[in-house]
């Protein structure tokens, strides 16, 4: 078919197209658009129509092609407006937290020994304050005194505004046991 022929061929069944699309997709505009992709594929695929072969029929055909990928995809698809889904699916990169351990370790290793001794007693090894105390020799409020003051200076250390604000870090020594486990080996 000769690209005039063609063209107009393609224009003419615009109409016929159009109520074919509309009875795939209830919404007017979605069926003009699934039209819009038809005329473009055919468009495109101008030679590989088989002159004296059925015209609508190849037009039809492209257009419920289109209607049932476009239908596939869309199942495969989550309404996600606010980008919630999406941003539960992201995942930090691993080297932030070697650089949060690395600036852990560098805090830790400022406290004075006997406050750290107590925060890797309680917080990393899991001991209560009544045993560290017995561990240290010292009083229970010494060792409380310690933690706290460790937990404190970390805070101040770290200077993370999390930690500050009472997130659920607040608590330097349940940024994870692990991690402290591993500073006080490392």
């Amino acid at each position: 078919m000769a690209a005039p022929d063609f063209e107009q061929s393609l224009v003419g069944a615009i109409p016929h197209l159009r109520a074919f699309a509309r009875s795939f997709a209830n919404d007017p505009a979605r069926a003009d658009d699934l039209v819009q992709e038809t005329l473009v594929k055919a468009w495109n695929s101008r030679d590989s129509f088989t002159p004296g072969t059925n015209f609508r029929a190849w037009l039809f055909t492209i257009l419920r092609n289109v209607y049932f990928s476009q239908h596939r995809k869309l199942r495969r698809e989550v309404d996600d407006p606010d980008d919630q889904y999406q941003n539960s699916l992201a995942v930090q990169p691993e080297q932030y937290g070697y650089l949060d351990l690395a600036d852990f370790r560098a805090a830790l290793g400022l406290l004075p020994s006997d406050q750290r001794e107590a925060l890797v007693l309680v917080g990393a090894e899991g001991f209560s304050y009544e045993e560290a105390a017995e561990i240290c020799g010292c009083a229970v409020g010494t060792i409380k005194s310690r933690v706290n003051r460790a937990r404190n200076r970390l805070v101040e250390l770290l200077g993370d505004s999390e930690l500050k604000s009472g997130g659920s870090a607040a608590n330097p020594t349940a940024h994870g046991s692990r991690l402290v486990k591993d500073t006080a080996r490392g």
